[in-house]
């Protein structure tokens, strides 16, 4: 008889995968619901014996999020088509789930309440570089998988500055000096978006935006603590 090994779902001949492999259901949003994949047309929850932490980042890479914040059974309800009946085993680098190895489980139930839920923070996709601290510098959004620089018009710049500002919670812009050499995708906002993604974009090539905010003067640093609780309370990771 075969013993249990590692496979990877791209290689198994019995289930066929589409470019929309997996989704969280459930909630308003890309970013939280019940974890869900798609195989042979059909849409399977993820029993949370079968995932854990590093199988969400994968899966949080995937949809563009940010990194997990939540992750516990039953936290989105309860799937109403089938269970997913492998155990995920990523190991956190893959850039998609799909990607990453699986095995057989040995228990071939998942108990009401244990479909998995995944909340993922939303997507850190503006950053400014190149100045003395994390709220000024150029202007930088992340996009296909890479950091493109946003470039403005001379009119547009104060409203694009000011969402950038209120994106980063540093509070209102202070200044716009000059602007890189190297141009950028034009970008124009209306100055009350939240965010950059509320924005318009164009194909244009314009020259690069550079930002001071009021908020903090100092190197932003991020601390990150996981907290281990009961399996029946959440996973959380709070920053």
């Amino acid at each position: 008889s075969l013993s249990v090994s590692s496979t990877k779902l791209i290689e198994c001949s019995t289930n066929s995968f589409s470019p929309d492999s997996v989704r969280l259901v459930g909630r308003a949003g890309l970013c939280s619901g019940r974890v869900e994949v798609k195989s042979n047309q059909s849409w399977a929850s993820v029993c949370e014996a079968d995932f854990d932490r590093q199988d969400a980042e994968v899966v949080c890479v995937e949809l563009g999020c940010g990194a997990p914040a939540a992750l516990q059974g039953g936290l989105y309800g309860e799937g109403e088509g089938q269970t997913w009946d492998k155990e995920f085993q990523c190991k956190g680098k893959e850039s998609l789930l799909l990607d990453c190895d699986t095995s057989d489980r040995e228990n071939n139930t998942c108990l009401p309440g244990n479909a998995v839920g995944l909340t993922c923070s939303e997507p850190d996709d503006v950053r400014l570089v190149g100045g003395d601290s994390r709220c000024a510098g150029g202007v930088e959004w992340y996009d296909q998988g890479e950091w493109r620089i946003v470039g403005t018009q001379d009119w547009e710049q104060e409203d694009v500055a000011a969402v950038v500002c209120r994106q980063l919670g540093c509070g209102s812009t202070v200044s716009v000096p000059p602007g890189d050499t190297t141009r950028g995708v034009e970008v124009i906002c209306s100055g009350s978006e939240s965010s950059l993604r509320e924005c318009r974009r164009s194909d244009d090539l314009l020259p690069g935006l550079t930002v001071i905010c009021s908020g903090n003067n100092k190197k932003h640093f991020q601390l990150i603590s996981f907290i281990h609780t009961t399996s029946s309370a959440p996973l959380m990771m709070t920053v």
